[in-house]
């Protein structure tokens, strides 16, 4: 899991806008070290650091509390796949068709076309999985309340 603090911003019905608290680390916690792909952090998997975005209030979070978001490993690369991968996949597909189709003459021009073809396939497809909710399930976050003080102690108040 890929754990980040955030803090609650404001809440409107069942959504919550948090920004995350920008701190070194995430991720494998190896992002800063030699090696590390510095591409782990999960404030970058939805924006910058200091930038909020929304996130489903299931846990009942009120503004100004700070809260720990939660997303599976697997879940950014899932997604780079899906919009990388699918545009770089119909680009070439497009392409060899294009050029498989063409006649000697002007196969530069077809390949081309064919290209820009698997693009906007590429787009058009991106934009269905957007729209499909059984899609954007896959790539939903866990938000969890940090525990009140006094829940910690053994519910002892002082």
């Amino acid at each position: 899991m890929i754990e980040a603090r955030a803090t609650v911003m404001r809440v409107a019905g069942d959504r919550a806008w948090v920004t995350i608290q920008a701190r070194p680390g995430g991720g494998c916690g190896r992002c800063d070290e030699p090696g590390g792909c510095r591409s782990a952090k999960i404030a970058y998997a939805f924006a910058g650091p200091s930038d909020d975005f929304v996130v489903p209030n299931a846990a009942g979070a009120l503004p100004g509390e700070e809260v720990l978001l939660r997303i599976h490993d697997g879940v950014p690369l899932q997604g780079a796949l899906a919009t990388y991968g699918l545009s770089v996949a119909f680009l070439l597909i497009g392409a060899i068709c294009g050029h498989l189709l063409a006649p000697h003459e002007g196969a530069d021009l077809y390949a081309l076309s064919g290209a820009v073809a698997g693009l906007i396939g590429a787009v058009i497809v991106n934009r269905v999985l957007l729209r499909s909710s059984r899609w954007r399930n896959h790539f939903t976050m866990e938000m969890i309340r940090k525990a009140p003080p006094c829940a910690t102690h053994g519910g002892e108040s002082a």
